[in-house]
């Protein structure tokens, strides 16, 4: 089990608090299958995904991002058991739909480049050490059902 500070838990809930799920959900994933290619494999059913200006456009992508962020909610509403919070969801990944595991870590490492972007000189050393802990643990949940 992970240990979080009174000070992570409170950087983590800040970020989520202050959020806009459509955007960053959205532009987390355009990036990570822009900038990871191979990784639009997974999306054979969102149809285009050409070049990037489909991928942008695509109202599918836009809503799955929204969906994984949404998705991130358990993970903060459950803090103190995220490995058994994913369990399920990281069944479905690895047996049902075949996710190589470390495209968990690439959408993860997306994410905090989406985010710090965001939040600007907000996204402190501090603010990236929790935050980077908060999605290590997510990404090691997912990740579970591999190992």
């Amino acid at each position: 089990m992970v240990e979080w500070t009174d000070s992570e838990r409170a950087v983590i809930t800040s970020i989520f608090s202050n959020l806009d799920y459509e955007e960053i959900g959205r532009k987390s994933l355009c990036r990570c299958l822009i900038v990871y290619p191979w990784t639009q494999r997974y999306f054979g059913g969102f149809g285009n995904l050409y070049n990037a200006e489909t991928i942008l456009c695509n109202p599918l992508i836009a809503a799955h991002g929204t969906k994984i962020l949404h998705g991130l909610d358990r993970a903060l509403k459950n803090m103190d058991d995220i490995k058994n919070t994913y369990a399920e969801l990281s069944l479905l990944h690895s047996d049902k739909l075949h996710v190589d595991p470390d495209n968990f870590r690439l959408l993860a490492d997306c994410l905090t480049v989406v985010i710090a972007a965001k939040m600007g000189p907000a996204f402190t050393v501090e603010t990236q050490v929790a935050w980077q802990k908060f999605l290590s643990v997510v990404v090691s949940a997912l990740g579970r059902q591999y190992h």
